[in-house]
């Protein structure tokens, strides 16, 4: 009996150790990563893996981050999610409970951004998503932040270029029914476009479902109605689908695109169709100087191309984790006092110089930064186009 208690008491040591988040001997610093390996968009998954481990690799060059006078190790943990919103939430919270994470990174796509932020924020685990555009991942969370603007900003600015590069006057637009990322901006720029040409002024506005590899019936509507431009709020895998089926269909005219066309996969999957358009975005690879530069050809040197707008997302995010560690001072002790540190120095940022444009956070842990528009050149490299910068208030 006596043995019996002994085990029970020991157990329910170890148990208090864990649940209160009692950081391990040793001493690494616990960061996880639920993305995409698998799934709809697997190479945001890889982007963002590279760019995360490129940077783990140079901190523990040099013995670790420094916190409080001492080199950590940084030990990141990569969950895949699938692309799922289920599996998202499951393995943001297996970072979070199991492996005892000091911090989440992702994920990247707003529909599992959305659902995996609840978790963090219900957890009190500061969470960054550095590619998630639907204002849903943040709203009244005020433990999950992002790197990447929000939608309500990247619409305008849509709208505002397609006028003015294509003198367009009457747009069409085809999204995904069931992604929150697809559907929210077309919403965002529906009301953007409407503001500034008037109802009815977007002729074609179509969907499709998330397997869908046949456009041609959407696509034959919105053709017939004569638009300007096509808008397309999609994943680059759809977008690749989408633009040469356009072609193949006789539409000779524009399209634009948004920040998820940023993937280094686009142009091997669109291939000359998707030559001369543009599309919003966090940054533009050509062309870059200075830090932006660095982080460019050391990626490309390591892995074997040029990093897309999530790569250096991710980069950005992994950066602003490792800064709020560090304002904190320490990272042993009690897990949730150190996630509350980290959440607390979070929201602090005033003035972050990253590799996608500099940036502070609002009350709702959303970046105040600049978009970039991009040129797909006739070499299909993404190329600058023109910065627009938020309205000083």
């Amino acid at each position: 009996m006596l043995m019996k208690h002994m085990i029970s008491f020991a157990l329910t040591c170890v148990m208090t150790l864990f649940t209160a988040g009692a950081v391990f001997a040793g001493q690494t610093i616990k960061i996880g990563f639920p993305i995409p390996l698998t799934g709809e968009i697997p190479k945001v998954g890889e982007s963002t893996k590279f760019a995360a481990e490129m940077y783990r690799d140079e901190v523990n060059a040099k013995g670790g981050l420094e916190v409080g006078g001492k080199k950590y190790p940084l030990e990141f943990i990569f969950e895949d999610n699938e692309s799922k919103p289920e599996t998202a939430v499951n393995v943001t919270l297996k970072l979070i409970d199991r492996d005892g994470v000091l911090a989440i990174i992702g994920p990247q796509s707003s529909r599992q951004a959305v659902p995996a932020g609840a978790v963090a924020n219900d957890n009190e685990t500061p969470m960054i998503t550095p590619w998630s555009t639907n204002p849903d991942a943040t709203k009244d969370r005020p433990w999950v932040f992002r790197a990447a603007f929000l939608d309500p900003f990247q619409a305008p600015v849509v709208a505002d270029f397609a006028t003015k590069q294509f003198k367009a006057k009457k747009a069409a637009v085809l999204f995904e029914i069931s992604n929150d990322y697809s559907k929210g901006l077309a919403d965002n720029f529906r009301d953007a476009w409407e503001a500034l040409h008037g109802k009815n002024s977007v002729i074609a506005f179509e969907s499709h479902g998330p397997k869908d590899q046949d456009f041609s019936a959407q696509l034959t509507k919105m053709i017939a109605a004569k638009p300007d431009f096509i808008f397309l709020p999609e994943n680059y895998s759809f977008a690749a689908l989408i633009v040469p089926q356009a072609r193949d269909l006789g539409y000779k005219g524009h399209f634009m695109g948004s920040d998820a066309w940023g993937s280094a996969e686009l142009m091997k999957l669109c291939g000359n169709a998707c030559k001369g358009q543009f599309f919003s975005t966090h940054y533009a690879a050509a062309g870059a100087t200075g830090a932006t530069k660095e982080f460019i050809d050391k990626y490309n040197k390591k892995f074997g191309y040029v990093p897309d707008d999530v790569a250096a997302l991710t980069w950005d995010a992994v950066a602003l984790v490792a800064g709020a560690i560090q304002k904190a001072g320490k990272v042993e002790g009690d897990v949730r006092k150190t996630r509350k540190l980290i959440r607390e120095n979070l929201a602090s940022v005033k003035n972050f110089k990253g590799i996608t444009g500099d940036m502070r956070f609002d009350e709702q842990g959303d970046p105040v930064k600049c978009a970039v528009i991009v040129a797909i050149d006739d070499k299909g490299d993404f190329t600058f186009k023109e910065s627009v910068c938020p309205k000083q208030k």
